[in-house]
């Protein structure tokens, strides 16, 4: 008998770092007999018995799939501090086990565990308006209250507003990226990367080191929406990405929500049709909460409330200008009437009372 050369799952991650080989490839392989866990020779005419689209991937596997190059692999993970799950663990996320196609193998560096809690994907599109923010930062903060886990991917704009409003208020959020999880896409989103690595996690089904690319996207959409219970859509334009993980979810039997905004407003397009279509418009956490009537109700988790600073009445003045969006400087002056010299420090105390951020030239907004 045949002695076992590495686990089975050790086998399935290092080829699944040849490059060449996808979902499909090792389908294929298992389907023809493949032995992950045994040497290429043990499995027979495995490789014979595929009907390679690419001729030069069998050698590629023959060349490399070997038991230094495994553990190697191994190694090599373990230095970078990235684990795996493969389809084949105990702690593989249930709803993506649930996929057609489930992803073989999952790079990982945070916390896994987070992915065992009922989640919710936030997406939305990377030009976010500053009621779009808000209404991000809101919706997510409040879920994640009731001890859910945010899902987004880490883009610009409504991804990335929905991560930092939760980890600013210390709840649980995962970033599925697509490229490696060991790459930092938007480079931009670094800092925040870093936090999420720190106190969410941070995963993705492309290999560590591989970098962004357009195919690889609707592949990460996937996952986001099948790690989900839900899909909530703030702000999409109509040819967003963010109604590619819609329809990810409605084809995945997940619930399709949506925030509704101005109809004049093109970044609510997409997300306005989207409830025509019968996607739930939602005001509040409530109205995504009562959808999962199956799912235990958690208990209300004490999670960092900031409380805000009180504002003097010459704050409060100002601040109300900006109820309808952001203000240039220009604007500000004009309607507020103040001298440059007073608004400049009514900005500045705004600022560091964490009521308004600034913008590129010289516009602020409501945080």
């Amino acid at each position: 008998m045949a002695v076992t050369a590495w686990g089975a799952r050790d086998g399935l991650v290092a080829l699944h770092q040849i490059q060449g080989v996808g979902w499909h490839t090792i389908d294929a392989l298992l389907r023809a007999g493949w032995d992950p866990a045994r040497p290429l020779e043990a499995s027979g005419h495995a490789l014979e018995r595929v009907q390679w689209r690419r001729k030069e991937v069998p050698g590629s596997i023959r060349k490399k799939w070997t038991a230094p190059f495994v553990r190697k692999v191994q190694e090599e993970l373990a230095r970078r501090t990235i684990q795996t799950l493969t389809v084949w663990d105990d702690d593989y996320p249930d709803r993506l086990r649930e996929l057609p196609q489930p992803p073989w193998v999952l790079y990982l560096k945070g916390d896994p565990s987070l992915l065992t809690h009922p989640c919710l994907a936030v997406v939305g599109t990377r030009k976010p308006t500053s009621y779009g923010k808000q209404a991000t930062a809101k919706l997510a903060a409040e879920t994640a209250s009731r001890g859910w886990t945010i899902v987004s991917g880490l883009a610009a704009g409504i991804d990335g507003e929905a991560h930092r409003a939760v980890l600013q208020r210390g709840g649980r959020t995962a970033a599925v990226l697509g490229c490696g999880v060991d790459v930092v896409y938007p480079k931009h989103h670094r800092s925040l990367y870093e936090q999420l690595v720190a106190e969410g996690v941070v995963l993705s089904e492309a290999p560590p080191g591989v970098a962004p690319r357009p195919g690889l996207f609707p592949q990460r959409n996937r996952i986001i929406s099948g790690l989900s219970h839900g899909v909530l859509v703030v702000e999409a334009a109509e040819r967003s990405g963010s109604l590619i993980t819609a329809d990810c979810g409605m084809e995945q039997g997940r619930e399709v929500f949506a925030v509704p905004g101005p109809i004049t407003s093109s970044q609510s397009m997409g997300s306005n049709r989207l409830i025509q279509q019968g996607a739930k418009c939602v005001l509040t956490s409530v109205d995504i909460l009562e959808e999962f009537p199956h799912i235990p109700e958690l208990p209300r988790e004490d999670i960092r409330e900031e409380e805000p600073e009180e504002l003097s009445e010459e704050e409060s003045q100002v601040f109300r200008f900006f109820e309808e969006g952001p203000l240039s400087l220009e604007e500000l002056t004009t309607c507020a009437g103040i001298p440059l010299g007073d608004l400049h420090r009514l900005l500045l105390a705004l600022q560091v009372k964490k009521r308004l951020r600034q913008l590129p030239g010289a516009r602020f907004e409501r945080v």
